[in-house]
């Protein structure tokens, strides 16, 4: 028999075993047990700035009725969470699913830090798998007295960051993917985008179209409320708990370096966010709110602890509505994985005779490849069930690519969602997501008809002709037709094959 210490065997399991118990030990030192205080959304005042705005709207406006102001444009976006950080007088609570170190993450956080300078509350939630490069400017943030910051479902800080996430995939695959800022309890932002550049058109390589909604009223109290639930559920790990110790001295510098960063970008990025013509309007009442009755839904903390699939709190109230709808259904999702009972559920309403459109991402205009194996095969049942399906044209929107990144629906012309989820398994199954449902034929029917121009302007049209795909542009000098993926690189074809072939559909 050989000497198993000298053979190969003899030095690999030695080493696995090493690993493992690494990897075991990664597992139990997430600090969950951490102690912190429960804290509550201060109740809204007609005291504070925004408050005596948002008591004026009250006044001519039916009670119960929140009014909306629509974020298409991303440097709008930006310059709305700007103007509202400096307009706080009490609290501000955020609730991201990422933030990233780059100029829109700086001038966001250093708007923070003077906010809470002002003696302005503030609670920073954030989830944790794309944030832990970010710690040590997070706990520098959290020391200021004013400030409060939170991990959602954090990743053990041991060792490397890829190796624990794997070793407890089964947690950690469960992510918060909940987006808002809300404002004194009275203002409050809901939708698609987090807090980094691409998603506010600031020096990248692609145009990401986005949708939000500005909400103000009753609405607010609603998504703190939403806010409060992650914010006290046993997930939410205070930043103190990874123990970084920092100094009132490294918490200055910060705030010189914030502030001269913000000086710096007043004539550039900052400049163009808060002074855009949007809110030249804004500020002069050429915009008023649009009025509307407001539900907030989100999942609760604990869908991530049930298996897979349950939990879905947002997703069945999609579901009802698509039930209910008489005439039509219309989707607006960055990423599409509709499995075999989105197909029935489509062709369901179809056989009732709703009109069902789907706008998504083209092979050539998603940041995803991936997911689009997950799309892909269901194109064909999908047309045959006479569901309309659009792509968007990743050249139709300027010298950079458009990708799409907006989550919203349209039912029947007269509720319109807005909110973070993705008609995927991993918003729909895996991860929590929040939305607001806006019951208001005036907006619905405005987004709907937006959605008919952009689909024009800016999609394919995907149909079946002869029995293959063809995908149609007529918006053109020319009308453009294509019985391939348009506008797709050979990688881009190759990866999405290739994900085909793998047992990740549950997973995109």
């Amino acid at each position: 028999m050989p000497d198993a210490s000298r053979s190969g065997a003899g030095r690999i399991l030695p080493a696995l075993a090493a690993v493992a118990m690494l990897l075991v030990a990664a597992c139990t030192s997430v600090p969950f047990d951490y102690p912190k205080s429960e804290s509550l959304a201060v109740a809204p005042s007609d005291d504070t700035r925004l408050g005596q705005r948002a008591a004026a709207w009250r006044a001519e406006n039916k009670p119960g009725m929140s009014g909306f102001y629509p974020l298409f444009e991303g440097n709008d976006a930006l310059g709305a969470r700007l103007r509202l950080i400096e307009g706080a007088d009490q609290t501000i609570d955020a609730q991201y699913f990422l933030i990233k170190g780059d100029l829109a993450g700086s001038l966001f956080a250093g708007k923070l830090l003077r906010a809470a300078d002002r003696g302005v509350r503030v609670r920073f939630l954030v989830d944790d798998v794309f944030t832990t490069g970010l710690d040590e400017e997070l706990a520098l943030l959290n020391s200021h007295a004013n400030v409060e910051v939170r991990l959602f479902n954090p990743i053990s800080r041991q060792g490397f960051q890829s190796l624990n996430f794997l070793a407890d995939f089964r947690r950690a695959n469960r992510r918060m993917h909940n987006k808002s800022l809300t404002v004194d309890n009275v203002v409050t932002i809901v939708g698609g985008r987090n807090i980094a550049d691409e998603y506010f058109q600031i020096g990248t390589e692609a145009d990401f179209a986005d949708f939000e909604v500005i909400g103000i009223g009753p609405v607010a109290a609603q998504v703190s409320k939403t806010f409060d639930i992650f914010w006290n559920s046993a997930r939410a790990v205070p930043m103190e708990a990874f123990g970084r110790r920092v100094d009132a001295a490294q918490l200055d510098t910060l705030r010189q370096s914030m502030e001269r960063y913000i000086a710096e970008a007043d004539d550039g990025i900052y400049g163009r966010a808060v002074n855009s013509p949007f809110f030249d309007d804004l500020v002069a009442g050429r915009i008023e709110p649009i009025p509307s009755v407001a539900h907030v839904v989100t999942d609760r903390p604990e869908k991530l602890k049930v298996p897979i699939g349950g939990g879905q709190t947002l997703a069945g109230v999609l579901r009802r509505l698509i039930d209910e709808a008489e005439r039509e259904v219309i989707f607006l999702t960055p990423y599409f994985v509709p499995r075999d009972a989105g197909v029935a559920l489509l062709s369901e309403a179809r056989a009732r005779g709703v009109r069902v459109v789907i706008l998504t991402n083209s092979l050539a205009s998603t940041n995803h490849p991936v997911v689009h194996s997950g799309y892909a095969p269901y194109r064909r049942a999908l047309l045959e069930a006479g569901v309309e399906l659009y792509e968007v044209k990743v050249d139709a929107g300027g010298p950079l690519p458009l990708t799409m990144h907006t989550k919203a629906a349209v039912f029947d012309r007269e509720v319109l969602f807005v909110g973070s989820l993705n008609l995927d398994p991993r918003s729909i199954d895996i991860n929590t997501e929040m939305g607001v449902f806006l019951d208001s034929p005036g907006i619905g029917d405005r987004f709907a008809k937006i959605v008919d121009a952009a689909t024009r302007r800016f999609t394919y049209r995907v149909v079946l002709d002869n029995g293959g795909l063809e995908w149609r542009y007529e918006d053109g000098a020319a009308p453009l037709v294509r019985t391939y993926e348009p506008d797709a690189s050979f990688g881009r074809n190759f990866v999405a094959d290739f994900a085909r072939l793998l047992p990740i559909k549950d997973q995109l």
